[in-house]
């Protein structure tokens, strides 16, 4: 290794951190991350769980089971009886909706996550991975600056919903650090991956006969309905297996590594020029959406695909989405 190496790397590393860009792709994330909390609260207090799931046995009118003090919060609040968890509620509800908004900037999207958090840890068997995306989301716009554009926040300060210095027609242009969307990325990935690896079992490869999805759709917990009728369907579940285990396992690394020669690409290597010239970003997009339609319309595992697919947004790069909005805006004026 050159002694220059560890040099060139932090220099790299410090370029990559220092990239600015437009807040418009935060911002709509953002949006869709508040509506995934509010669904994911309403889902339990609409269908009248709330003392069921988050309640502790030991207090009257409490849940099913035994739960502890809860974390830190939860604990500081004086654990989880019906009186604290309520509030919680109605606090961690309002924070939500605020944060969709865009009222409060950080500190709404801080008090959005211990609310959160507090409730959804406090009993395993109700929650999932998709609250771990959810609150790592959050954490990463306390971090970052969601609430430029597209928020009550802009609409106070300058009139307007979408904030004048991210059109593409001026010259005061508006840009928020990149690294945290970066790292929703990175997170998108490392969930694929990690699942993708964890699901390296005998139903899954060759040996299992590729029957996994087959046995997740007879299993009554997770199904919506009846799908007996997927054993005349068998092989096409087995090639629903092979697609599901690459896109999972395989798909994200090659992804990471598009970005890595999309970022290095003045560098030689014909590996390097011929991914640069490749738009794997529009694979990955297209065949993850169709995995969770599938999932969403085969299974009910929570709001796991709808938090996933929120984060799909970050894969979009700023321009891209006021591009979009700008031929959209300029269609409806004609017509």
């Amino acid at each position: 290794m050159s002694p220059r190496a560890p040099v060139r790397w932090w220099r790299g590393w410090v370029a990559l951190l220092s990239q600015r860009e437009s807040p418009t792709t935060l911002a709509c994330f953002r949006i869709a991350l508040g509506v995934v909390v509010l669904y994911s609260l309403l889902s339990v207090g609409l269908n009248g769980l709330l003392d069921l799931l988050w309640t502790d046995a030991t207090f009257h009118g409490g849940g099913y089971k035994y739960l502890g003090d809860g974390n830190w919060l939860m604990a500081l609040l004086g654990g989880p009886e019906p009186a604290v968890v309520h509030a919680l509620y109605g606090v961690s509800m309002a924070c939500a909706l605020a944060f969709t908004l865009g009222v409060g900037g950080r500190a709404i999207a801080l008090a959005t996550l211990l609310s959160y958090a507090a409730l959804v840890s406090l009993n395993g068997e109700t929650s999932g991975g998709y609250d771990l995306l959810i609150t790592n989301a959050l954490w990463l716009l306390v971090l970052g600056d969601a609430t430029a554009t597209l928020s009550l926040r802009c609409w106070r300060k300058t009139g307007h919903l979408v904030h004048p210095g991210t059109r593409s027609d001026t010259d005061a242009a508006l840009t928020i650090p990149a690294w945290p969307r970066y790292l929703l990325i990175f997170q998108l990935l490392t969930m694929y991956t990690a699942t993708g690896w964890q699901k390296f079992s005998l139903d899954w490869s060759i040996a299992g006969n590729y029957s996994a999805l087959y046995r997740v759709f007879q299993e009554p917990t997770w199904r919506r309905f009846d799908m007996s009728f997927t054993a005349w369907l068998f092989p096409v579940t087995q090639v629903a297996t092979i697609v599901t285990w690459l896109f999972e396992a395989v798909l994200p690394l090659l992804l990471l590594y598009w970005y890595y020669a999309r970022h290095t690409r003045e560098r030689p290597g014909r590996v390097r020029a011929w991914m640069v010239r490749r738009e794997l970003r529009r694979w990955f997009v297209l065949i993850g959406i169709g995995l969770h339609i599938g999932i969403l319309v085969t299974l009910d595992v929570g709001p796991f695909s709808w938090v996933s697919l929120a984060y799909y947004i970050c894969l979009c790069p700023p321009h891209h989405l006021e591009a979009a909005a700008a031929r959209v805006w300029r269609g409806r004026r004609r017509d």
